[in-house]
């Protein structure tokens, strides 16, 4: 009788492989949110307004 290696690994191992991706992936995406959460980036000095005339409306029924 010959010895035989098991090459593949379990149902369980796979779903645990998984898992342990999964965990390490959301842990890199919530690093980077929070990294970019505390770049400053600048605000815009001057109040933007921009005016309407009321010729360019329309009134639809």
């Amino acid at each position: 009788m010959q010895f035989q290696k098991k090459t593949r690994a379990g149902n369980i191992g796979l779903f645990v492989k998984i898992f342990i991706k999964m965990i390490l992936v959301l842990a890199v995406l919530y690093i980077v949110l929070i990294l970019v959460d505390k770049i400053d980036f600048p605000s815009p000095n001057k109040v933007i307004e921009k005016k309407i005339p009321n010729e360019n409306f329309k009134v639809i029924k």
